[in-house]
């Protein structure tokens, strides 16, 4: 029996991300509920003046975003570039499909965030020159070893050209 769910009836909550402008919001793992082994769905929203997730690339998960509602700033290799609702952005595989979102507007942006799950994934970190192993969450640094999911993520604005990030109120 397929799983129904209403956007307007699931209870975001926010991560909890220990650098702020991190912290979207986020739907319950759907696919999860439904009882999917490889394919996770969530639905996300980013405020204004938040970024999705440090920039990364999978090397073996696939990703693609709808965008729902409002819009944002997608930074990828090629450069950067507003995404508005309606439109779809796909994520093969791969360093050259490195991805990150910034809601740059006045609302709230909420996009469809739809993704493969391998038995194992590594993730990169082009900024920060992290890798992440997924499922398990071990993030390692190349200077510095094991380390936190966040760390070096603190002046994630530095990567960004200053006319697209909103001004501090």
């Amino acid at each position: 029996m397929p799983h129904h769910f209403k956007v307007e009836e699931l209870e975001f909550q926010k991560r909890g991300a220990p650098i702020e402008v991190f912290d979207l919001l986020s739907s319950p793992r759907l696919g999860q509920l439904a009882g999917c082994k490889w394919l996770q769905v969530d639905i996300r929203r980013l405020e204004p003046g938040k970024f999705s997730f440090p920039y990364h690339a999978h090397r073996a998960s696939e990703e693609f975003f709808m965008i729902l509602s409002g819009q944002a700033t997608l930074r990828s290799p090629e450069g950067f570039r507003i995404v508005t609702a309606q439109e779809i952005v796909i994520f093969p595989a791969g360093a050259e499909h490195a991805h990150q979102l910034y809601n740059h507007g006045d609302e709230d942006c909420a996009y469809l965030d739809v993704r493969t799950t391998p038995a194992i994934d590594v993730v990169d970190y082009p900024d920060t020159g992290k890798v992440n192993i997924l499922p398990q969450m071990e993030v390692y640094d190349q200077k510095q070893g094991r380390c936190e999911y966040y760390s070096g993520e603190q002046d994630v604005a530095r990567h960004w050209p200053a006319d697209v990030l909103k001004p501090e109120k």
